[in-house]
């Protein structure tokens, strides 16, 4: 397997960092699962925790409304729209999930101009 272009690899990464910092500072859970996974011409970033969950109304006003649900989520977000990437985040009592699926093979996510670290 190669490696990805540069600013997927960059922004894989921040995402990473702020999921666990956010599952650190604020869902209390114990543990995480990560995984990374090729999927035809996307790649899949899956984090999960078993935590309190977040407020669903927030939630869904950040989702449908774009409001901010803090500075992190809002960071992620922008950081996958850039790559041209989806982001899903589902919470509920027993936990969150944030799924990253961003494409392989845009010219976004190929020129090494775009990364930012």
């Amino acid at each position: 397997m190669s490696r990805l272009p540069r600013p997927l690899e960059l922004g894989l990464f921040r995402v990473l960092q702020e999921s666990l910092t956010n599952i650190h500072r604020h869902s209390k859970s114990s543990r995480a699962e990560v995984s990374l996974k090729y999927e035809s011409d996307t790649i899949v970033l899956r984090v999960k925790d078993y935590g309190k969950g977040m407020a669903l109304d927030s939630l869904r006003s950040f989702q449908t409304k774009g409001t901010n649900l803090g500075v992190g989520l809002t960071g992620m977000r922008e950081r996958v729209r850039e790559l041209s990437g989806n982001l899903d985040i589902q919470s509920g009592p027993s936990g969150t999930l944030i799924v990253i699926t961003l494409p392989l093979n845009t010219s976004r996510s190929q020129s090494p101009n775009n990364a930012d670290d």
